[in-house]
């Protein structure tokens, strides 16, 4: 979202309209199980299983249609002169499943554990400059933030950001209250968790009655799973998978651009990418267009491993061709004047990562670059093998460009994947939170983007359109990215 001002006010929108239907049917969804035994249903948790916790619990701000700041659980904010302090009134007459009202309270309390180090949640850089955060009075809350920050809705737009009753943090992992269109019924991570209309959700009742989110770690077992009516929905169709679905009456396809990535990640902190010059040579090593045409049949946009998406307000770009003879440099100047061999872990727990990897492994031989690929379960992969090899793959959801750049690259940050500590980079985010000023915060923003690809250890070579596969019978589902959709619209025939 633009600022020129450093006063901004949001007026309150007029929420959807309540739907009188009853709901029917049951929607079913599968989730690929990528924390293992440690998935839980505590949104600021490592373990979150986020298709079930979209459903179950609302947010402060949600992305709108537009993907700008909208309301959701707060009406309106706005900000002081300097930005330092927000204030958000709540929507009024919410309700929490167990019948106790949402409020002020509710807010402190979530935010605050968001924030409390004992919890450790990796969603706390997003609200890292809050200092502060209080009931004015029942329904209206003030963040004080410590240092001017122009951009704050947006990060309370992010899918983990949400609301629980005061108190209720014991028991949110395995027994969630929220205010959201669907309750939890029984959590079965490894099975199928039952979920069943709110009828009381302040945007009105479910389209459908109940959902069942069902545990299959493995994308192809997913597929089938959609092909076989056993599951309604998969966002993970591949482009290779399109046909398949494309000319069967029974399913839809909806192909949604997004600012999501996917990334080869080569720890900053492990040998031998300790050194900036094989970072960048592997880097250099990459057929941008050819991995894109391969892998995704051209169904995304090329990224110069930036992972701010192509659409943000603050995104910097620039051209990075093939450069073998560049790589084959760099190597030498680094100590490999032969080449090098590197191990990458890989897992299908995102279909389209073994044929990233494959056709990197041939693009980077040309350099001298050995690439071995090694393939590993996709069950608990998040919690054996991400962060925890020297090179492994990785993928994000988009996130703005402040989120995205803290959260995975900031020294000291807890998903900081790439390891990477880099005091100008630092520096540079520090003073883009800090700036009023759009346009010289935007400089500052995409200073920090071709440091990052001068310096860091990730090669992300594009931002993908998502194919979602849906069975006929699902309706009201927009083509909108994952944390904007409107679950209570949904229905089944």
């Amino acid at each position: 979202m633009r600022f020129s001002a450093v006063v901004f006010a949001v007026a309150a929108l007029a929420t959807t309209a309540v739907q009188a239907a009853t709901p029917k049917g049951t929607f079913k969804q599968a989730h690929e199980y990528g924390s293992g035994t440690a998935s839980d249903l505590d949104p600021i948790s490592k373990g979150r299983v986020f298709q079930i916790t979209e459903k179950i619990m609302s947010r402060l701000v949600r992305p709108g249609m537009d993907g700008k700041p909208s309301p959701d659980l707060a009406e309106s904010w706005s900000a002081n002169a300097t930005a330092t302090e927000w204030t958000f009134k709540l929507r009024q007459g919410v309700k929490f499943h167990d019948g106790s009202a949402f409020d002020a309270k509710s807010v402190v309390y979530s935010l605050g554990r968001v924030k409390d180090p004992k919890i450790a949640s990796p969603a706390a850089s997003t609200i890292k400059m809050v200092d502060k955060i209080e009931a004015v009075d029942s329904h209206t809350v003030k963040l004080t933030l410590s240092a001017p920050y122009a951009d704050m809705p947006i990060q309370l737009m992010d899918y983990r950001l949400r609301m629980i009753p005061d108190g209720s943090g014991d028991t949110v992992a395995k027994k969630p209250i929220g205010t959201g269109p669907f309750k939890i019924v029984s959590f079965d991570a490894a099975g199928t968790t039952v979920l069943e209309a709110f009828n009381d959700y302040y945007e009105g009742s479910p389209g459908v009655a109940r959902m069942e989110i069902i545990g299959i770690p493995d994308a192809q077992a997913r597929l089938q799973a959609l092909l076989a009516g056993q599951i309604d929905m998969e966002r993970g169709i591949t482009q290779q998978q399109r046909p398949l679905l494309a000319s069967n009456a029974k399913f839809k396809l909806q192909d949604i651009p997004t600012g999501n990535w996917r990334a080869i990640v080569f720890r900053n902190d492990m040998a031998p990418f300790t050194d900036a010059r094989v970072r960048k040579a592997l880097r250099l090593a990459a057929d941008r267009k050819e991995m894109l045409d391969l892998v995704l049949g051209g169904g995304g946009v090329i990224s110069c491993d930036n992972p701010v998406a192509p659409t943000d307000q603050y995104r910097a770009d620039w051209e990075c061709k093939q450069d073998i003879a560049g790589a084959k440099k760099l190597l030498a100047d680094a100590g490999h004047p032969n080449g090098i061999a590197i191990d990458i872990h890989v897992s299908t727990i995102e279909p389209a990562w073994t044929t990233i990897a494959e056709v990197y492994q041939q693009q980077a031989a040309k350099a001298g670059i050995k690439v071995n690929i090694v393939r590993v379960p996709s069950d608990g992969y998040w919690k054996d093998v991400w962060m925890k090899k020297p090179a492994a793959m990785s993928r994000w959801n988009e996130r703005p460009a402040d989120q995205v750049l803290h959260e995975v690259y900031a020294s000291g940050e807890k998903w900081n994947e790439s390891g990477q500590k880099d005091e100008e980079f630092d520096q540079l985010l520090a003073a883009a939170r800090r700036e009023l000023d759009f346009e010289k915060r935007k400089a500052l923003y995409q200073k920090a983007q071709m440091r990052l690809y001068e310096n860091g250890g990730s090669l992300v070579p594009f931002h993908v359109n998502r194919l979602v596969g849906l069975t006929a019978r699902v309706r009201d589902l927009d083509p909108v990215e994952d944390f904007s959709v409107r679950w209570h619209l949904v229905k089944v025939e």
